[in-house]
């Protein structure tokens, strides 16, 4: 067992060979709480907990920081456009991030520092800096400190650009500054700034860098070396290669590994909010239940482009019903083979239990492991699942108990690995989940229809097939197709009560 992962620093696929054996330590960006969360964040930390989950699981002892940026020009901007304090928004933002990350089950990480929380350990470091050459006060009297990127022959290197193709730093006035490109490590106060938005320093009162922050939390909390920083591909440069240069500058070893998530497009085209096409967390949940927005989010590799479109959600839902369909199917037969005592394979089912219950991580097939190992191949690892789901389905077709059992504890011992059954369980209303029944039926029943009209009958009919293995039952007529939902699906009693929608 080898885990690779691909580090943007040499860009290459390398072998993971963590600083101490045994041992995992991964810092990774987290919010700047200026305003409301969006996909882009939720997918950042969807993937980095998949990482440290697999770490985990391939016995790891793994250790996780994870930071808040609750001190920064744009939550400063905000808080003055929108008349309060700056502190109660950062730590009201702060806030829905939390409720978001833990709707999709994203767990907590060992310790999440705020930048607030650690001026001492900024000061500290800006002065190594300063002592050993790379730093130095601004020429002006803006209470301003620079880092001198000349001065570190390296700069450049993370995202391999020569200095003189750079843009200038545009996080303080350029005239303070020895070079353009040169950017803060500690901001002096100015005068239309709230008091409470700075600190005392050697140097005036101010405010630290948003650069300096990580670099000083992620030194405070896991050395000055640590295995993995990780992170949006949208934070490469100017935040990780500034980090990276002021922390190996200040004589820090810092990551062994950057690793970087891929961004989230809108059909196509990037989200901005000028277009208006960004897309929260209330409206991904207004459409979907949370573990189908896991499984949408993380159903990609995580250096790739995830995009967005209207019908990502439904076509999320189907592979994810697919999934649950067999293992509701599948469990009380596997129940009823167990030993006498009520467990097998470690899994234990009480009443009421439901089948997200414990199956050992050791019925993980060899072919998910491998695509895991391999950079978090989640797209490989999820075929797997799949195979094993339609595996388990033909098992339980031809009364095949044995192979049933090994399907079924393979696909909820991956289920598991991957974090849906992480999400907590929610008390909806038959409003929402008429909500995300129709979404799903809809995007079905038009691609069944599709498939009618090009008389590839065979397509239509293992559509309805699939849906009738959910308990969805369709009906033709000369109005269009409906669909019913039998309210025992399991056993497929026509005559039970059921809801009926048409599709529109």
């Amino acid at each position: 067992m080898t885990l690779r992962f691909y580090d943007s620093a040499t860009a290459e696929v390398r072998d993971f060979e963590p600083l101490k054996p045994g041992e995992a330590s991964l810092y990774y960006c987290g919010a700047t709480v200026q305003s409301e969360p969006h996909i882009g964040h939720l997918r950042s930390a969807l993937v980095f907990d998949q990482l440290s989950r697999w770490l985990r699981i391939r016995g790891f002892k793994t250790t996780v920081v994870r930071n808040v940026t609750d001190i920064d020009d744009k939550i400063l901007a905000k808080a003055a456009e929108a008349g309060e304090q700056w502190w109660a928004r950062a730590y009201r933002y702060e806030q829905e991030f939390n409720r978001a990350y833990d709707a999709l089950g994203i767990s907590r990480p060992d310790y999440e520092p705020r930048a607030t929380g650690h001026i001492s350990e900024m000061h500290e470091l800006i002065q190594q800096l300063i002592d050993r050459g790379h730093a130095y006060p601004a020429t002006d009297d803006s209470g301003d400190v620079y880092f001198d990127v000349r001065s570190w022959g390296k700069y450049g290197s993370l995202t391999r650009q020569n200095i003189d193709d750079m843009q200038a730093a545009a996080d303080a006035d350029p005239r303070g500054k020895k070079d353009p490109r040169d950017f803060a490590l500690w901001k002096g106060r100015k005068a239309d700034e709230p008091e409470t938005a700075s600190w005392p320093s050697p140097w005036g009162a101010g405010r630290p860098g948003w650069h300096l922050e990580c670099s000083a939390m992620a030194g405070k909390y896991l050395g000055d070396a640590f295995d993995i920083h990780g992170g949006g591909l949208d934070l490469r440069f100017p935040h990780h290669e500034n980090e990276m240069a002021q922390s190996q500058a200040a004589g820090k070893d810092f990551a062994n590994f950057w690793m970087h998530n891929g961004l989230v497009s809108y059909q196509g085209e990037k989200m901005s909010k000028s277009i208006g096409n960004v897309i929260g967390p209330n409206e991904l949940f207004s459409q979907a239940s949370a573990r189908v927005v896991r499984y949408y989010l993380g159903q990609a590799h995580y250096r790739s482009v995830l995009d967005y479109s209207p019908e990502s959600l439904a076509e999320a839902a189907a592979a994810l019903a697919r999934i649950d369909g067999f293992l509701t199917k599948a469990a009380p037969k596997v129940v009823e083979g167990a030993r006498g005592d009520g467990t097998q394979n470690g899994f234990f089912a009480p009443a009421g239990a439901g089948w997200f219950a414990y199956a050992p991580l050791s019925n993980l097939p060899e072919a998910f492991g491998e695509a895991m190992d391999d950079d978090l191949n989640i797209p490989k690892a999820l075929a797997v699942l799949h195979e094993t789901v339609r595996s388990g389905n033909a098992a339980l077709a031809s009364g095949d108990a044995d192979e049933l059992t090994r399907m079924f504890f393979a696909a909820l011992s991956m289920t598991s690995a991957l974090g849906l059954d992480a999400v907590p369980s929610e008390k909806t209303s038959s409003g929402d989940v008429g909500k995300a029944l129709d979404a799903l039926v809809r995007a079905r029943l038009a691609e069944r229809t599709s498939a009618r009209e090009a008389k590839n009958w065979a397509r239509s009919d293992e559509i309805r097939d699939e849906l009738a293995a959910i308990g969805i039952k369709i009906e033709d007529s000369a109005d269009g197709p409906s669909w019913t939902l039998l309210a025992d699906s399991s056993s497929g009693d026509s005559g039970s009560e059921a809801t009926e929608r048409k599709n529109s």
